[in-house]
């Protein structure tokens, strides 16, 4: 299995990932940066023109070089017009890099050794210490960085690591991965050139720098500005399970400072993970959080990840709350607030293409224009700049925001936490809110083993459903999904395992099944299969 992922890179220490790879991928980061100044492709370049990406506001206290004002465009990069006209030649300035890292026992060694790789390659590296990954994204843009490397293997188990990576002003694309691995398995080559004779590119052969630089206390102070202080008499009384992971020292003192009663679970730092898995996206892995809700008599439930970036929402009544109605009540939230300012026009949202029917509906419903993305925080990311989105949502529980121009798990709880306590959206119980949305009978993914006999089988597998189904609404927008009057089909290829991934949806139970039957018949071969683990699912079995 690669460790190299559509949108990240991750694997397991010590058998897929360790400190000289760590290294090279330092290097290949650097020099992928360094490629992209001299000739960054078409795409990216007319995107970061017109880019709103949010910048942090100034902060007291920091050193007046780190202060930003917000900004309509994103800050320029080394060699740019601005950068000329200081006196900086082009192509010489040194490129800037943002790292962080996770909690996890194994961080601060890949860390140090992937400083070495962009070292290497001539980069001025910012190292910003342990923190939760929206506080590497806030960093990045404070300190006017041309990329950032995150290490962090964000809700995966502990014996697994990574690297978030962020080039330029827009998040990392499959190109961009792909190069990387390329350049990371040569040892560094550009057109057949190592990159260690300094010759490939200006610059690049002479060592850079390394600073540490502490954005914490600013992270913090931003955050409690953008969510802002209770308009109502109390806040809630909110259950805080951090999971151990970074947001373990910082969240529940933000829910505090913002006016509410926090009772602390699993909120001391231990990068084991010990009390319970890191995914919030599971149901059984906030067992102990809604049983603390309801024992506690809490008005809410806030779950987190390993690295802060994913959140997961508990009722007053110990219900762990489908990612499906968060996104689908954040939105009418985001709509109502961009409807209260004098925008004209529909507000868009971006949502998950495995997301439940009822999302688009409800975006409709408060007066937005839903668009679909492929999943992945870097594609939705992507989407929800390109199109100037009020907010986005990935089922696995990302959250993102026009006002920070990305996710952040912890400002979506504090969020949620503000509009609930302010009754924002009618009611001040998440569990009433939830009761309003129409049932939906939805499977989780379900990972199907096939190996193909030859190759292109599974492509093939997937051209027959499309051809199939050519009388319905198909989407290639990610795999293959169908849209049929009473619910949906979806199946894509994995890129890292023998497997096909699928997905459906129904109106009711039996709707479900005949979905299943409809997507599936022309590929008898796997049909039983799948029909049977949705059965076993629905309790038929």
């Amino acid at each position: 299995m690669s460790i190299y992922k559509a949108c990240d890179i991750r694997g397991v220490v010590g058998k897929e990932l360790d400190a000289p790879i760590a290294r090279a991928i330092g290097k290949a980061v650097g020099t992928r940066l360094a490629v992209l100044e001299l000739g960054e492709p078409a795409q990216r370049a007319a995107s970061r023109a017109t880019c709103p990406v949010a910048c942090p506001a100034a902060s007291p206290g920091l050193p007046e070089s780190l202060r930003l004002s917000r900004l309509s465009q994103p800050p320029g990069r080394p060699g740019s017009s601005s950068e000329a006209a200081a006196g900086t030649p082009a192509g010489r300035a040194r490129r800037k890099v943002v790292v962080g890292g996770d909690v996890r026992t194994s961080t601060a060694e890949l860390k140090a050794s992937l400083i070495e790789g962009l070292i290497e390659t001539g980069c001025q590296v910012f190292d910003i210490g342990l923190l939760p990954t929206p506080a590497f994204y806030y960093a990045k843009k404070l300190l006017s960085a041309d990329a950032g490397v995150m290490v962090t293997a964000s809700h995966n188990p502990p014996e697994f690591n990574g690297f978030k990576l962020s080039l330029g002003d827009w998040p990392v694309t499959e190109e961009d991965i792909r190069e990387i691995e390329r350049i990371a398995r040569e040892g560094g080559l550009i057109d057949g050139k190592s990159i260690d004779d300094g010759n490939s590119i200006d610059g690049i052969g002479e060592p850079g720098s390394v600073e540490r630089v502490d954005v914490l206390d600013s992270y913090i102070a931003f955050i409690k500005d953008l969510v802002g202080r209770l308009s109502s008499p109390r806040g809630l009384k909110v259950v805080v399970d951090a999971g151990n992971g970074t947001c373990s020292d910082i969240a529940p003192g933000l829910f505090r400072d913002l006016g509410h009663q926090v009772v602390e679970l699993y909120c001391e730092v231990d990068g084991r993970f010990p009390n319970r898995h890191p995914n919030p996206a599971i149901k059984e892995h906030l067992r102990d959080l809604a049983a603390k809700v309801v024992a506690e008599g809490a008005d809410l439930g806030v779950a987190f990840d390993g690295d802060g970036d994913r959140v997961a929402f508990v009722t007053e009544r110990g219900e762990v709350v489908e990612t499906d109605k968060m996104i689908a009540l954040f939105a009418r939230y985001c709509l109502s607030r961009y409807r209260a300012r004098g925008a004209t026009g529909l507000g868009k949202v971006v949502y998950d293409i495995k997301c439940a029917s009822m999302v688009p509906r409800e975006i409709i419903k408060a007066g937005g224009q839903p668009i679909m993305e492929r999943s992945g925080h870097a594609f939705i990311k992507t989407s929800l700049l390109r199109e100037r989105a009020v907010m986005a949502g990935e089922i696995s529980g990302h959250f993102f925001f026009e006002e920070l121009g990305g996710d952040d798990g912890i400002y979506a709880g504090l969020l949620m936490a503000k509009v609930l306590a302010e009754g924002s959206l009618g009611n001040v119980k998440l569990g009433n809110l939830i009761d309003q949305f129409p049932p939906y009978f939805i499977t989780p993914d379900l990972r199907i083993p096939y190996e193909g006999k030859s190759p292109g089988e599974k492509e093939a597998i997937l051209e027959r459903i499309k051809e199939g189904n050519a009388g319905f609404e198909v989407s290639t927008l990610d795999g293959v999904r169908v849209q049929y009057p009473d619910g949906w089909g979806l199946v894509r290829i994995s890129v890292t395992e023998p497997v096909l991934t699928l997905r459906f949806e129904g109106d009711t139970p039996e709707k479900l099944v005949e979905v299943v039957d409809r997507f599936l018949a022309p590929v008898p071969e796997i049909k039983p299969l799948v029909r049977r683990e949705v059965e076993r699912r629905l309790g038929r079995v």
